[in-house]
């Protein structure tokens, strides 16, 4: 949505009523996730809120509940650009009901090493399918009349030392990979950017000339005429991030401009034509999400709240990816079962989003048991249905969890959860309340409060040694009916956002407890500055018998008709703030899959994980599917795969190893403060392709529950160098019992070649759906920039002469079609399109 000129006039007429003092007062946040308004000039407060896999609005409060998405990995894995565009709008109506006019979503960042800590909350390692994915996820939220937020621009994909890390990647490998899904955001409208935590090559983003070319000259670069905003605390200086193309400074009210800004532009050290340009941008995004002039209702209504839950019951088979189904074992049929053993934690503590700034708390959570089960009983109707036994398969986490409410009670009241209370430097109250959970993120904002207390009734479920936590910094205290069990001064370690305001450590100490009586459990805090305010109290059971709950497991499987077995990662192992140390599972999950599988040739196991983790026994089972963090519909969509309801129609949007020394391209860890891109344009499939080695499951893969025959494909014999777009056809027949639908991919590749290439990269993609032995036609877009490559010496984009391969097929490790195309010789090198999208 451009401005049109009466708009531009508009703005210039509402900035020159505001003293440079206004001015420079509206580019730092009014408070944590706030703008200040301007009465002056009809501007209201903006509130912001985090994504993308739900909208958490401004109070991080368990009480205030949200709808969660499927993980954008799991979104990505749809390769379903108005499935993405329905679940963007629903994410609007959201926020709107929660008061947000702007949505810090989608990220944009790219899974260069499995390793990546964020992974859950990227789409792809791939720049095109991210960038579809992206703008598709842009559309639906702005057409909600929300901004999207694309972010973190650039270069932000890897979670270790991310405030401080200086990435250095070459112009080409930025521009190819790393810069293309943020260029086709903007092309689509994109309302705002968050500029990132990160350098890039020797200057940190905030301060970047990236934030000027390309992204908002003119001419020579992309345009971009919206806002951008830093990353929480990513400007932390003053002249360098003023005089670049950074607009607005969050959160606050503190910060570098808000302390030194005036004075800057007073002493001529700031030009203030650079400020005006910054307000020009915040009045604009004001505008577009109706926060500026006469309020009114902005985009299209809001979506009837009873339809989000059957909108992300069908995201759920959409992106689910059945990697293997040997025999047939998948769909089940509900009517030949007698007995059905669900195994491990994540089937009833099913994952259902990534840790971090994107949580928000869900109203319901259907855990995978809890689905299956549901289908079993609409299955049977009057008739008997099958029987259907949980084990866990490992013993309880020993690490403290957040106390719950089915075994808590407030000791005021006596209603499941906690007491909070907020005591003055003296210990006397000033503020207490009822709370759901022992993690209280942010208490209420009281005048004086110096301590945050958390106290509950606990009443343990089993004899034994419990771990008891308390989570935060600073002075701390922990105690157990009226014994303190620790006290101490645990100083800040940290000045990353995430560990400090939403996951701090916990420091633990043993109680013995006894089952079914009940112990008040008191945590304290000291409310210091600069510590953050997240207070936890939490609590583990005794470690079990890990021979004996493997035991169980094994018996239930052997005595069923079909094991399902639920495996993935914890809170510990994917996060943001970190990332992982190992892709291997957790907790002794992989032991407990391969004794199911020997104890049940009919084994199906889900895999519930943000990004990739590895399969050391994928081999050893007959089905495997892979759930994602499928969000609060989980089980019943999951069930709606495992009997057959839905396709699962995930295809995998980054590559998976068996092992994690297999992987070419895994390091994350900055070496002297740097981590350099040495790998250049060839990460994913393309550096699996270029080492010549083999993965597990190639990007792009996914079976549904039929099969397909590659017939045929046409493409232009000849086709122009650059600037139009190729349509190739691929013809393909359903050859199984059922209809389906198939993801057809189209790589590139050339040999005979002066450029550093991959050896195929995806250049296109769409669906197609048919019946049982019927033919099918997609026809695959190749981008007008599919052919070229980003030329440092002469700064744009070129194609080389001659003739390149066409592959087609349903992976990057899976294509049985071949042709050519030949681009005719016009000089040295042809020039490539200039402001073309990627996706064009």
């Amino acid at each position: 949505m451009a401005e049109d000129e009466t708009e531009r006039d508009e703005t210039e007429r509402l900035l020159e009523k505001l003293d440079i003092g206004q001015k420079v007062r509206l580019l730092t946040g009014a408070s944590n996730w706030r703008t200040y308004g301007e009465p002056a000039v009809g501007l209201r407060p903006l509130t912001m809120s985090d994504g993308p896999a739900g909208v958490r609005g401004e109070a991080w409060d368990e009480r205030r509940t949200s709808l969660v998405l499927p993980s954008p990995t799991a979104l990505a894995a749809s390769w379903d650009g108005e499935l993405v565009q329905e679940l963007g709008g629903l994410l609007a109506a959201e926020a709107r009901r929660k008061g947000v006019q702007v949505l810090l979503a989608p990220t944009l960042n790219l899974h260069r090493s499995p390793l990546g800590g964020r992974h859950f909350e990227c789409f792809s390692e791939d720049p095109l399918l991210t960038a579809r994915t992206g703008v598709a996820f842009v559309t639906g939220v702005q057409e909600g009349g929300v901004a999207a937020t694309a972010k973190h621009f650039v270069a932000n994909d890897a979670e270790t030392d991310r405030l401080r890390v200086d990435v250095i990647v070459d112009e080409r490998t930025l521009r190819e990979l790393y810069l293309a899904p943020f260029e086709a955001a903007v092309d689509a409208g994109v309302w705002a950017v968050m500029s990132a935590y990160n350098k890039v090559n020797g200057v940190t983003m905030s301060a970047s000339e990236l934030l000027e070319r390309p992204l908002k000259e003119f001419g020579g670069g992309w345009g971009f005429d919206g806002l951008v905003v830093s990353d929480w605390g990513a400007v932390r200086s003053l002249l360098d991030t003023a005089r670049s193309g950074q607009d607005l400074a969050m959160p606050g009210p503190e910060g570098p401009w808000a302390a030194g800004l005036l004075g800057a532009v007073a002493s001529g050290l700031v030009d203030e034509a650079r400020i005006d340009d910054k307000v020009r941008r915040l009045l604009r995004l004001a505008r577009r999400v109706g926060a500026l002039g006469e309020p009114g209702p902005a985009g299209r209504p809001l979506a009837p709240a009873a339809d989000g839950p059957a909108l992300l019951r069908r995201a759920v088979p959409a992106g689910t990816v059945l990697l293997r189904n040997d025999g047939g074992v998948l769909p089940l049929d509900a009517a030949r079962l007698r007995r059905v053993a669900v195994v491990g934690p994540h089937a009833k503590a099913v994952r259902i989003q990534g840790g971090g700034s994107a949580e928000v708390f869900p109203s319901s959570v259907v855990t995978p048991l809890e689905g299956i089960e549901a289908a079993l009983r609409e299955a049977a109707g009057a008739g008997t249905r099958a029987e259907v036994t949980y084990t866990p398969g490992l013993p309880p986490y020993t690490r403290p969890r957040p106390l719950d409410p089915a075994w808590t009670r407030d000791p005021c009241d006596g209603r499941p959860g906690v007491l909070v209370r907020l005591l003055d430097a003296e210990g006397a109250e000033l503020h207490s309340e009822h709370r759901l959970s022992g993690r209280i993120v942010e208490p209420a904002r009281v005048a004086g409060a110096a301590t945050v207390e958390i106290r509950a009734l606990v009443r343990p479920a089993e004899s034994g040694s419990w771990t008891l936590g308390v989570g935060g910094w600073g002075l701390m205290s922990l105690a157990v009916d009226g014994r303190t069990l620790l006290s101490g001064e645990f100083p800040l370690d940290s000045d990353d956002p995430t560990r400090v305001h939403v996951s701090p450590p916990y420091r633990c100490a043993e109680a013995e407890l006894t089952e079914g009586v009940e112990v008040e459990v008191v945590a304290r805090r000291r409310l210091d500055p600069g510590t953050g305010i997240a207070t936890l109290l939490a609590a583990a059971p005794p470690p079990g018998d890990a021979r004996a709950a493997l035991d169980a497991a094994v018996a239930a499987a052997r005595a069923a008709d079909v094991a399902v077995v639920v495996v993935g990662t914890t809170e510990e192992s994917e996060s943001e703030g970190r990332d992982r140390e190992s892709l291997a599972l957790p907790d002794g999950q992989d032991a407990l899959v391969r004794a199911v599988a020997r104890a049940n040739p009919r084994t199906v196991v889900l895999v519930n994980s943000g990004g990739p983790v590895a399969l050391p026994w994928h081999r050893d089972v007959p089905a495997l599917l892979l759930a994602w963090f499928p969000g609060q519909e989980a089980g019943h969509g999951l069930a709606d795969v495992l009997f057959g309801h839905a396709e699962p129609g995930g295809r995998l949007p980054t590559t998976w190893a068996v092992a994690q020394e297999d992987v070419p391209v895994l390091d994350t860890r900055p070496r002297g403060g740097r981590l350099p891109y040495e790998e250049g344009v060839h990460i994913g499939h393309r550096a699996w392709l270029r080492a010549g080695a083999e993965p597990a499951y190639w990007f792009g893969h996914g079976l549904g529950y039929t099969t397909w025959e590659y017939v045929g494909m046409e493409a232009p014999g000849t086709v122009p160098g650059s600037g139009v777009p190729v349509d190739v056809h691929v013809r393909l027949r359903n050859t199984g019992a059922r209809r389906g639908r198939e993801v057809v991919q189209v790589y590139l590749a050339r040999t005979d070649t002066a450029v550093d290439r991959p050896v195929r990269a995806l250049a296109g993609y769409a669906a197609v759906e048919a019946g049982p032995g019927e033919e099918s036609v997609a026809t695959v877009r190749l981008a007008a920039r599919a052919l070229s490559h980003w030329s440092t010496e002469r700064g744009r984009w070129e194609t080389e002469p001659g003739t390149f391969t066409l592959l087609a097929g349903s992976s990057a490790g899976e294509l049985p079609l071949r042709t050519t195309v030949t681009v005719p010789a016009t000089g040295p090198l042809s020039a490539g399109p200039s402001m073309e999208s990627a996706l064009r």
